[in-house]
């Protein structure tokens, strides 16, 4: 690349540090010793990208394998997309500066289902086909992973294969793959994609013949070869201990989303709340030791002077060796004045103790999730906390010099009525009451409630998959409701979130291969960044849709057959099917489903083996 141009370009765009490379911490490599060079693309601004978790692992992984090279691309936002186009400059990567399309595997991770025009926005300013098929052995094998491959269909006819689950092993194995067909001439595209679906945890579209019923719905994937497995298992890592993991870190020249130290403690969670995919997708649950977690923590903070270590999970507080750990982190972290974060906190595990080793390192507001404003709904979802627990865990929170609760809420969630909906004030108004019953409370600031209110998406692979999203009218009508009665309320803050964008995110989420003609005119267009409000656009969602005749409440708004063939059925999980429709019939009966830590309910995920207490 001509630096001199780069370098001018710079000067014209908003935070030109997304775009140089040169951090303290990547890692560069001779190219005459590498035989795959990998590109991890973050389908997202440099600042999210270098936050997240599951690249930095991946990064970590792929690089400890000597004859591999990963490097890092994130999307340009739209003033360097603009410029880059004008001069004719491909995207490239930020370690060595090359182009992304000379590389031999380009991976995207797939965090969001409105990160897909993104996704292949990039790909077309690299120069490579939009299309599998339109690919030839000269031109990179395209992966997707994360947690959007659990349903791949909608982007299936633009990527070659996917990795299905975790890829700190799967993916050092595809390059162990590719490697070798490349020294024994035995590589071609077709010859690698259908060794690669031979491989736990990969998955190849093009493999498959999709046909369709007459009423629109699937009538069922069928391999083109006998050698295909009928179905594609995820990928598990068994020891977390074990796992690769950084102890450096690639410190970035701006700040980022997370400025800090990362700690995970465990995937999977012990509940089963049921709108939940990561709940169910990152089953079996497997935590690290603490022993494990201290080292990580201390090599970490001495390699990068980060100030703060956040510890992540799905639900932190059920960590079972939570009191243990923090008390290890506490020994010294006090003394280098290094603060602890503790982000995922159940309500009803929730304690006192936990609550006084926070907020000596914490300052700040307090964040739980009850999801519904009513004890009926909260069993229809399998909350399993009431709102004693709520009142109580605000209450420890006001005693410990809390005056900031943020609340998390859902609408549109199945069997939801207005008074579910206006059981969320309600809620909200008696933590305000908590607070002036609590007498060690802080007064000399007020309290303030913040009330937050997505909108429910069905998602692949929960008991929620088959129900049907309540029409964009509906919505806004529970959502204007709400508002109404907030707006007599003191003290409470009412957020939400736009009915048009979750209405699009579950027509992705849920879609199928159908979809792929609408991407490829939102690529034409140069839709991207949709999971931005300077990007996203409805009409222009609507639009693509209508010309690629595709009916968006067909996959949104329509109630799947419990017995019907979904798009994600040739993806297993390990939770069984029997075990979400039993969930689904349970929640329709308003009954609870006991924590694995209670009792195991027998999903099927203790098949894929792994250091797990909790799977019988």
């Amino acid at each position: 690349m001509n630096h001199e141009l780069l370098s001018g370009i710079l000067k014209t765009v908003t935070k030109p540090g997304r775009y140089t490379g040169g951090e303290f911490g990547e890692i560069q490599k001779d190219k005459s010793d590498v035989r795959v060079r990998f590109a991890f693309c973050f389908p997202d601004t440099y600042e999210i990208g270098m936050s997240n978790l599951g690249v930095r692992i991946l990064y970590e992984a792929l690089n400890r394998v000597p004859t591999v090279w990963c490097e890092r691309v994130y999307a340009p936002w739209m003033d360097m997309d603009e410029k880059m186009r004008e001069y004719g400059i491909p995207l490239t990567a930020h370690e060595s500066g090359d182009p992304i399309a000379a590389f031999d595997i380009v991976a995207f991770t797939l965090q969001y289902e409105l990160c897909y025009t993104t996704a292949l926005h990039m790909l077309k300013i690299a120069g490579i086909p939009l299309f599998s098929r339109d690919r030839t052995d000269e031109h990179p094998i395209i992966l997707g992973g994360g947690p959007c491959a659990y349903n791949p269909e909608p982007v299936a006819d633009f990527f070659d294969l996917f990795s299905i689950g975790e890829g700190e092993e799967a993916l050092p194995e595809l390059c162990a793959l590719y490697e070798r067909m490349k020294a024994d001439g035995s590589y071609t595209r077709e010859a690698f994609l259908r060794e690669a679906s031979h491989i736990e945890g990969f998955y190849v579209p093009s493999l498959y013949e999709v046909t369709y019923k007459a009423d629109g719905t699937i009538e069922r994937y069928t391999p083109r070869y006998p050698d295909v497995p009928a179905r594609v298992r995820k990928r598990i890592v068994g020891n977390l201990d074990e796992a690769p993991y950084p102890e450096k870190l690639v410190m970035p020249f701006i700040e980022t989303v997370h400025d800090r130290i990362v700690l995970e403690v465990n995937r999977g969670c012990i509940r089963g709340c049921r709108f939940c995919q990561a709940g169910m997708v990152y089953r079996p649950i497997r935590e690290k030791s603490p022993e494990k977690l201290c080292q990580l923590a201390k090599c970490l903070y001495e390699n990068t002077g980060y100030e703060e270590i956040s510890l992540i999970s799905l639900s932190i507080s059920d960590y079972s060796e939570i009191r243990k750990l923090t008390d290890a982190l506490l020994t010294w972290t006090d003394d280098a004045h290094v603060s602890l974060s503790l982000p995922s906190l159940r309500i009803d595990s929730f304690s006192e103790e936990l609550m006084q080793k926070v907020s000596s390192v914490r300052t700040g507001g307090i964040t739980f999730a009850p999801e519904a404003g009513t004890q009926r709904l909260r069993d229809v979802i399998n909350k399993n906390v009431t709102e004693e627990d709520l009142l109580r865990a605000v209450g420890i929170a006001f005693k410990n010099g809390k005056n900031n609760v943020k609340l998390y809420f859902m609408n549109g969630l199945p069997t939801e009525t207005m008074e579910d909906v206006e059981g969320i004030a309600e809620l909200a108004s008696h933590v305000i009451t908590q607070f002036y019953r609590t007498p060690e409370r802080n007064k000399m600031r007020p309290v303030s409630v913040t009330v937050s209110v997505s909108c429910f998406v069905p998602k692949p692979f929960t008991p929620f998959q088959w129900e049907a999203q309540d029409p964009i009218e509906v919505l806004k009508e529970k959502q204007e409701h709400l508002r109404s009665i907030l707006a007599e309320r003191k003290k409470i803050r009412y957020n939400w979130h736009d009915a048009e964008v979750s209405h699009v995110e579950a027509v992705l989420a849920r879609g199928d291969r159908r979809l792929c003609a609408a991407l490829a005119l939102a690529v034409e267009e140069d839709m991207m960044f949709d999971a931005w409000d300077e990007g996203f656009s409805y009409e222009r969602w609507c639009s693509v849709f209508e010309r690629a005749g595709i009916d968006p409440a067909f996959y949104a708004n329509r109630a799947f057959g419990l017995d019907e063939w979904l798009p994600w059925d040739v993806i297993d999980i390990g939770v069984s099917k029997s075990f979400l429709l039993r969930e689904h019939e349970r929640a329709y009966a308003e009954k609870t489903t006991p924590a694995c830590s209670e009792h195991c309910s027998g999903c099927g995920a203790n098949q894929l083996g792994g250091k797990t207490r909790w799977c019988k």
